[in-house]
């Protein structure tokens, strides 16, 4: 089962979220996947998600997070002795996010809600100071505009690490990782 975790102000239609989907219905895998709409508050995600880990044989998840969903993966992952994919990983969303406190509107939903000081208090406490580097495939692209590639290729030092120099906080090259991500999560079919 292969549990994607979208970014901040982002959703299941989120562009990554929509390919890796389309590829794995396409290989007859999509009820191997899921794409949870997570919830603004962290111990909310935190606890969606949970749901649906509790759902399947531990054994057989592997989350995929991207951005603030990587921080999410990676709670859960050290939390549940899971396999994580991170793309793009927050690190620090706690202090990096605070700079965006106040209205906020997400990108595919139109939704829009408040970012507060609770926000970042929940990101501090899911903070994990280290984590078990052997469960982790982390792609990054050093172009990223948004977060700081150094600070993941630092926390997740001994991880399986693919850097791809440009690119962006998008991953400009998520396509290409596909069937690696699938390879790691046990999944490959032709």
């Amino acid at each position: 089962m292969l549990i994607y975790l979208h970014g901040f102000n982002s959703s299941p239609g989120s562009h990554k979220a929509q390919l890796l989907k389309r590829y794995m219905d396409e290989r007859g895998l999509a009820d191997r996947y899921c794409c949870p709409a997570l919830p603004t508050l962290g111990m909310r995600a935190i606890g969606l998600v949970e749901i649906e880990i509790a759902r399947h044989p531990r054994e057989s998840i592997t989350l995929v997070g991207s951005s603030l969903g990587g921080f999410y993966a990676s709670y859960l992952a050290e939390r549940h002795d899971l396999r994580a994919v991170l793309i793009n990983p927050a690190v620090y969303p706690h202090e990096d996010l605070s700079a965006y406190l106040g209205v906020q509107r997400n990108l595919y939903t139109q939704r829009q809600y408040e970012l507060t000081e609770e926000h970042l208090r929940q990101w501090e406490k899911l903070y994990l100071p280290s984590v078990r580097p052997q469960r982790y495939l982390l792609l990054l692209e050093t172009g990223d505009e948004v977060l700081d590639y150094r600070q993941a290729v630092e926390k997740y030092k001994g991880a399986r690490q693919i850097v791809i120099e440009g690119g962006d906080h998008s991953l400009k090259s998520f396509p290409e990782h596909i069937p690696l991500i699938l390879e790691y999560a046990g999944l490959a079919r032709a």
